[in-house]
């Protein structure tokens, strides 16, 4: 797997964070928020395989198999453990590691989690990204395309197949790690409603919004997000249990 990590000096008691790209997407457009979090945090951006400049298996992977291939990638880097930071299905693909590996996970941020099991249809979900494009920053339009082309009409479809198919709510009942949803408020693909149940769901959940952004909020609002990430990523993990954590918090 290709993966763009920060090469900025932090201090060593600080765990790494894992920045897991969408449907079709990269780590290319990780880069924005990479770019904030390096400062404070060793950051990695992997491509998923199929995707961006990893290698691409002739099946599209699914849910599960994408989050083995980030367990493997783990192992062959030495990351033993990190924060991981999650955008639409990377955060599918992020509950289900959660699940299977969990002593790898210390923390977790679901941003845009999909799919909204109100409209987890193929056809309903690719509407869904129509109705957002006006809301995104321009040139990542730009960015989508090109990744797009490079996975593959037939991979994305493949791979939206088991997006859509895949549960996030009932599994987010078995995660145990303190997990922050984010969610902009012209997400049109991710209703409120949705974010709000699976946050209250989540055994230590805990749900920020982002006025004004919309799916790709890594992309078009780093600074806002990273505002609500790093009292998250830098908190003492027994922080993180205390009562007052499950709660929402609206970022400015």
């Amino acid at each position: 797997m290709h993966a763009r990590v920060s090469v900025g000096s932090v201090p060593d008691d600080r765990l790494p964070v894992v920045l897991v790209h969408g449907l079709g997407m990269s780590s290319r457009y990780m880069i924005p928020l990479a770019k904030h979090l390096a400062p404070h945090l060793r950051v990695y951006a992997p491509d998923l395989p199929g995707f961006g400049r990893s290698d691409k298996p002739r099946q599209a992977l699914t849910v599960r198999e994408l989050a083995d291939a980030l367990a493997a990638w783990m192992q062959a880097l030495g990351l033993e453990r990190a924060a991981f930071v999650g955008n639409s299905l990377g955060c599918e693909v992020l509950v289900e590691f959660a699940l299977v590996y969990p002593q790898r996970v210390d923390r977790l941020v679901l941003q845009g989690p999909t799919p909204d099991p109100e409209a987890r249809g193929i056809a309903r979900q690719i509407a869904g990204f129509f109705l957002i494009a006006p809301f995104e920053h321009w040139s990542l339009a730009w960015v989508a395309l090109t990744d797009y082309a490079r996975s593959g009409v037939r991979r994305y479809l493949r791979t939206l197949r088991s997006m859509v198919e895949n549960d996030i709510g009932e599994k987010a009942l078995r995660v145990s790690q303190p997990t922050l949803v984010v969610w902009g408020t012209r997400d049109y693909i991710v209703p409120y409603e949705f974010v709000t149940r699976l946050a209250g769901s989540l055994p230590r959940g805990r749900l920020a919004v982002i006025p004004g952004a919309a799916h790709g909020i890594n992309y078009s609002h780093p600074e806002a997000f990273t505002a609500v990430l790093l009292p998250f990523l830098l908190a003492p993990r027994a922080e993180l249990f205390g009562e007052d954590f499950a709660s929402e918090a609206v970022a400015g």
